[in-house]
């Protein structure tokens, strides 16, 4: 029998995801109205519906995926990445996912163990000399251009640093230089797009060996039709990439270095993991996920502050989501903030605690109470390259330095595109 209930939620209007109020009203209505909601949003005149329970998150992005397309805010992510796998939907989203899959495959991603290595010494260096002259560091700033400097390398390779020679200057720091992803960002941020356009011509003209993404890109071709991608969809994908793979991992590790700063005793854990093997050996993939204590850091840091903080999905038919009705052409938001710190799948949701990923309790958790990276047809593609960067930037640090907050200033959240400290995260290191 078809339910025709309708959900409880506030009276008044609000508009989810439009400002950094959206997730102190999440914290609210779940308070007030528990796994299933409705808000009016007064900027489109309908009601969208929250959902905060694993069975329902799980029917949404895995069991009856195919109803559901991208939801609320794509349209400003479109403006900035175009039609990549971030925001391209039904057959084309297929077939992109289908020709880019093989390229994040772990036996690809241990190969870029030699330059995520190279790319963290680089930033050990600067964090010794600034140790030596007492300055504090700038660790939202500073991961965001290690993460960068990461992305830009394992896309372009060479041609990197051929572009900065030719130019004076990396042209994407802007990526991280500006934080704001605005309209002005969006410009300057398509306009990159000319680049990587003649970066792909240059390669098609003058052919030669390169190990990178773009290569793996434009070698690669449709199962079905043999094609290969054209160069829009290839300056998507780059483009897309570069976005999503360095923002989430900056703000994963800025949230990581917060938490650990406050806990010594996980330092000190960290420290004695870190310390274990030959200190010139460049880290593996296995070996690096063979941390497993670092891992669990990093898995509870992604549960307190996933920077991917808020998901929306849009209904094509109806549906039925926590015994409600859902109506086609509804939008749904999940929080993963929320579902991470759902009272019923987390003990002391709120504390710090990287065993839980390692106690009996991890095993027997509901699978979907968990989504730093999404789950479903859709989770992110970068995940294990993600982690295992940060794996490797963590023991790099862990093993010269001990960190401490330069301030006691309380945290303040921007809850934006990405979760991430409002004000810069600035830390004293000291050296081991």
């Amino acid at each position: 029998m078809q339910t025709t209930a309708i959900p409880p939620g506030p009276t008044e209007g609000f508009d989810l995801g439009g400002s950094d109020e959206s997730l102190t009203r999440l914290q609210d209505y779940f308070a007030r109205f528990g796994d299933v909601y409705r808000i009016f949003a007064p900027a489109r005149g309908v009601y969208n519906y929250v959902i905060n329970h694993p069975e329902d998150i799980k029917r949404v992005l895995l069991t009856n995926h195919r109803n559901y397309t991208k939801g609320e805010g794509m349209d400003r992510v479109k403006i900035l990445l175009g039609n990549g796998i971030m925001t391209s939907e039904g057959a084309f989203w297929r077939r992109q996912r289908r020709m880019m899959q093989p390229s994040f495959h772990r036996r690809v991603i241990d190969q870029f163990s030699a330059l995520i290595s190279e790319v963290n010494e680089k930033f050990a260096r600067r964090w010794d000399a600034m140790s030596a002259r007492g300055e504090a560091v700038n660790i939202s700033s500073d991961t965001s251009e290690l993460t960068l400097e990461i992305v830009l390398r394992s896309i372009f390779g060479s041609d990197l640093a051929r572009l900065e020679q030719q130019m004076g200057a990396n042209p994407f720091e802007v990526v991280a230089k500006h934080s704001n992803r605005d309209l002005k960002f969006a410009f300057q941020f398509r306009s990159l797009g000319k680049l990587v356009g003649q970066l792909i011509q240059q390669r098609r003209h003058a052919p030669e060996e390169h190990f990178d993404f773009l290569s793996m890109f434009m070698m690669t071709r449709d199962r079905e039709t043999d094609e290969p991608m054209s160069d829009k969809e290839l300056i998507d994908e780059v483009l897309t990439l570069i976005v999503a793979g360095h923002e989430t991992t900056a703000a994963a590790l800025t949230w990581t270095w917060y938490l650990v700063s406050q806990h010594p005793r996980v330092a000190e854990k960290l420290q004695a993991e870190a310390d274990r093997g030959a200190t010139d050996e460049v880290l593996g993939l296995g070996a690096a996920e063979a941390m497993s204590f670092t891992h669990q850091v990093l898995q509870e840091s992604l549960r307190l502050y996933p920077p991917g903080w808020l998901i929306t999905r849009r209904a094509i038919e109806a549906d039925e989501l926590g015994g409600f009705a859902i109506a086609p052409r509804t939008d749904i938001f999940i929080s993963p903030y929320m579902l991470h710190r759902h009272p019923k799948f987390w003990s002391e949701a709120e504390a710090f605690q990287p065993e839980r990923f390692a106690d009996a309790d991890a095993n027997e958790r509901h699978k979907f109470a968990y989504i730093p990276f999404a789950v479903g047809p859709r989770h992110c593609i970068g995940e294990n390259i993600a982690m295992f960067e940060m794996l490797v930037h963590m023991r790099t640090m862990m093993r010269r330095f001990r960190l401490a907050r330069a301030t006691n200033d309380p945290i303040e959240f921007e809850a934006q595109i990405n979760l991430r400290p409002r004000s810069n995260l600035m830390m004293t290191v000291n050296k081991r």
